[in-house]
């Protein structure tokens, strides 16, 4: 397990004290159950309800022997109870417990991620409007493509995240789920009315069928979506890693005080907390080929996927809500350098508002090939200049061009008004009221 990542609130889902807690849960629901049906004796229960507790410890004495998880763990209770500990797992086999354990386990465990999640939906909430109208360069392959907001830039990501909170809430319904059907979930000793009142004691939704187990299609939807919120958290992660970069410097990380970069050179400022939500993304990925590799078990179960789960589902889950804690603070104190931002938009000279331009040719009558060879023409020696490490402009080159002179005339302002950021910007209000949060968190 991944110690180093898993929260406190992780901690203590996944720890052994709470798994046995809440295979306690099951069992006693199901004796609370049998004693509704007239099953065990009210004497018995009061006495299974009063004493029934267990040790981690003796568990683990018991298991070396039994070599059985949940043996060792009835063991335990039983001795804890007396004679009236027979009736604790009457009729039930293992998986009835776990995988009814497992299955509020992991609903508690969606919760924390999507109240993690919905922080940090709200810190890039604050980012994207404060810097709704703030022109930047887009980009596309890397390369400067047509200006754009910083702020709609970040949009982006919260929209994603949104998706995710609403993705992780469905499969939280889907694992939502309680089996208390037996060994090959016939419920030849345990009727269906039994798992009724489990199910609605414990919150859950009886499983319409099972084999000895939930089917496993159920889990890895949870790790898959687990998988999928990873890869939204490193596309922003590497977002900002680019904007980091020496030779961009739009946007950083927040930097400690007494925080180093790199033991041989001072100077560095590494994105190393964006670098870490990348490299566990891929972790999540991996976890996520394990959870479908589950799915196909031999028969009615084999226990191929058992050793799996105890490693995917506790690192799964603190991966992922370490990964968004780290971002919340990346983007709660990132440091936007609004002046990197002016320069880099100035840094092609007008090559940014090549595609107004060709609109605006077509617009005034000319042919769309001829636009765009005398804009390709004209944005080329820009860039040959840029290479030669010399300044040039293209509206300047336009204007020199017979065939784009037309630019100059009409329109007010000419054709200084194609290379106007706010042209660019119009919508971008549009789009932003198309998000409720932002009149939740009183934005407006």
């Amino acid at each position: 397990m991944i110690e180093k990542y898993t929260t406190e609130a992780m901690r203590k889902i996944w720890a052994d004290e709470n798994r046995f807690r809440k295979w306690l849960d099951v069992e006693l629901a199901v004796c609370r159950a049998r004693a509704a049906e007239g099953e065990i004796p009210a004497d018995d229960l009061a006495l299974i309800e009063s004493r029934a507790s267990f040790r981690v410890e003796r568990i683990a004495e018991i298991e070396e022997e039994t070599q059985h998880d949940v043996i060792a763990f009835v063991n335990n209770v039983q001795e804890n109870i007396g004679p009236s500990g027979r009736y604790v797992h009457l009729g039930i086999t293992s998986s009835d417990v776990i995988d009814t354990a497992a299955s509020m386990q992991i609903s508690d465990a969606l919760d924390v991620i999507v109240g993690a999640a919905e922080g940090l939906y709200e810190s890039l909430a604050r980012l994207a409007w404060k810097y709704r109208r703030t022109p930047c360069a887009g980009r596309s392959h890397g390369i400067h493509a047509e200006p754009t907001s910083f702020g709609l830039k970040f949009l982006g990501f919260v929209s994603e995240i949104g998706r995710d909170i609403e993705r992780l809430r469905s499969v939280r319904e889907e694992i939502r789920v309680c089996k208390i059907s037996g060994a090959v979930g016939t419920y030849a000793n345990c009727p269906p009315r039994i798992e009724a009142r489990v199910a609605a004691e414990l919150n859950l939704k009886p499983d319409p069928v099972s084999s000895q187990i939930i089917q496993r299609d159920r889990h890895a939807s949870v790790i898959a979506a687990l998988a999928i919120y990873g890869a939204g958290l490193e596309r922003l992660a590497t977002e900002i890693r680019h904007l980091q970069r020496t030779e961009v410097l739009e946007a950083m990380e927040p930097f400690g005080k007494k925080q180093k970069g790199s033991s041989a050179m001072p100077h560095k400022k590494n994105p190393i907390l964006s670098e870490r939500v990348c490299g566990l993304a891929r972790l999540l990925r991996g976890y996520a080929a394990a959870a479908l590799e589950n799915v196909a078990l031999w028969h009615e179960r084999d226990i191929s996927h058992s050793s799996a789960e105890r490693v995917i589902w506790p690192d799964a889950f603190s991966a992922a809500h370490y990964m968004t804690g780290i971002m919340k603070r990346v983007t709660d104190g990132l440091v936007v350098n609004e002046r990197m931002i002016e320069r880099n938009l100035e840094l092609t000279g007008g090559l940014i508002a090549s595609g107004r331009i060709l609109s605006a040719l077509i617009e005034r009558g000319m042919a769309r090939d001829d636009a765009y060879a005398a804009v390709q023409e004209n944005a080329m020696k820009c860039w040959d200049a840029a290479q030669r490490g010399e300044s040039a402009s293209l509206r300047g080159l336009l204007e020199a061009d017979p065939r784009t002179a037309l630019l100059a005339r009409g329109g007010e302002g000419g054709l200084g008004e194609l290379f106007r950021f706010d042209f660019f910007l119009a919508h971008v209000g549009e789009i932003f009221a198309r998000f409720p949060i932002f009149e939740k968190l009183g934005l407006k």
